[in-house]
């Protein structure tokens, strides 16, 4: 009998954990600070898998590999334009290889209704992909990347500080580590005035070692904040792997410390980032706090510019000048070129019938096209004139212009 009893009761709480929400099993492994691999493995309640991409039309798939197309050929553009142009001015850390990451984050995200309205995302030295992600201008990115006086930020910016409040891009920063502070102000506000939006911070494997992640990862589970901390695991930063700065294996694993989702995900994959990232950014709307996203990727060139690339071919390889400590084997580089987000996301459409081979090439070829022609624009844009640099200094006015020594 008392067997009986015992068994009933096995039943009984296997039916509970079987019913519980989605949520809810998001809030136990936050409690629990495990780190979880966002995959179709995970059996969610209620008969959903956590497979969200299934709930994307067509057009919104189609869209998600546009951008990705769209990421790869600006900076491919700006790639051969550095290696080919002396007088091109861009100072470029590039995006390629992760551009899986971008997209699937900022496809869960609201990128419109301006800077009250949209979620808000906040970059790194590494922009392209976030802002056009996001929305951004090409065009105007384009310009902005050569200092011209009509760029996005009128040529103030540069790449490593450009910011378009209208879709909600606050801005790229070229410090490593200070951007998810700033990001949780951000957050704060947010909540502080009832809004129900969102703030993405995007982070490299580097910013484990700076004070900054740790501080900012515990006051947003502190205070609950509507934040996302997605931390792009290229492996590299700059040269040094990241095992020379982080014990762990999976830095998602660091979210056990300050109690919330630590979710490892494969950053080549757009649907499995989408996936990750929706999660996320329900949880946070709902005002169950923050969640740290890791997303395993690579970038196919060098920590800056285009040592070891050559014009019109795809990555860096051969010997960095740069280099300092560790240096990445040629194999490496091209057994995750093997694994390219482009090639993933074609293919998983072309299979679910979304597209065909001739619909993903003129996808391809439209935004090849694209980018040629806005880095053209650009180029015919005026130049700042020295005297630009003294504006915007100060509220109003300028600085008074004058000789040293």
């Amino acid at each position: 009998m008392d067997e009986h009893i015992e068994q009933s009761t096995q039943a009984s709480e296997r039916d509970q954990v079987t019913a519980a929400t989605r949520r809810t099993f998001l809030k136990a492994v936050a409690g629990a600070g495990a780190a979880i691999s966002v995959s179709t493995r995970f059996a969610w309640a209620n008969g959903e898998i956590g497979f969200w991409s299934k709930d994307l039309t067509n057009e919104q798939l189609i869209g998600m590999h546009r951008t990705i197309q769209r990421i790869r050929w600006f900076e491919r553009t700006c790639v051969d334009k550095m290696l080919t142009e002396p007088g091109y001015r861009g100072y470029n850390h590039f995006y390629v290889g992760q551009e899986a990451v971008a997209t699937g984050v900022c496809a869960a995200l609201r990128n419109t209704g301006g800077i009250m309205g949209a979620d808000l995302v906040y970059s790194t030295h590494r922009p392209s992909g976030h802002a056009i992600a996001k929305g951004v201008d090409a065009r105007m990115m384009a310009a902005e990347y050569d200092f011209r006086a009509t760029g996005l930020n009128k040529g103030y910016a540069g790449e490593m500080h450009i910011a378009d409040k209208s879709v909600g891009f606050i801005g790229a920063d070229g410090m490593i580590g200070p951007g998810p502070v700033i990001a949780t102000g951000s957050a704060f506000a947010i909540r502080a005035r009832g809004s129900d939006q969102v703030v993405v911070n995007f982070g490299g494997d580097g910013t484990y070692a700076t004070p900054h992640f740790h501080s900012t990862l515990n006051n947003a589970a502190l205070l609950k904040l509507p934040f996302i901390y997605v931390l792009e695991n290229n492996l590299y930063h700059q040269y040094a792997h990241y095992s020379y700065s982080c014990p762990l294996k999976d830095i998602a694993a660091a979210a056990r410390t300050y109690g919330i989702p630590g979710v490892v995900v494969d950053g080549q994959d757009v649907f499995q980032v989408y996936n990750a990232a929706k999660d996320a950014v329900d949880r946070a709307r709902a005002g169950e706090g923050p969640t740290l996203i890791e997303a395993k990727t690579y970038r196919y060139y060098n920590h800056w510019g285009g040592p070891g690339a050559k014009p019109g071919e795809l990555g860096a390889f051969g010997y960095d000048p740069l280099a300092i400590t560790s240096f990445r084997p040629e194999r490496e580089v091209r057994a995750w070129m093997a694994r390219d987000p482009v090639d993933i996301s074609r293919d998983a459409l072309i299979s679910w019938g979304v597209l065909d081979r001739e619909n993903a090439d003129e996808i391809e070829g439209a935004a090849k096209q694209e980018m040629i022609e806005a880095f053209a624009w650009a180029d015919e844009q005026p130049l700042c004139d020295p005297e630009d640099g003294l504006a915007n200094v100060f509220v109003e006015g300028t600085v008074a212009s004058r000789q040293f020594g």
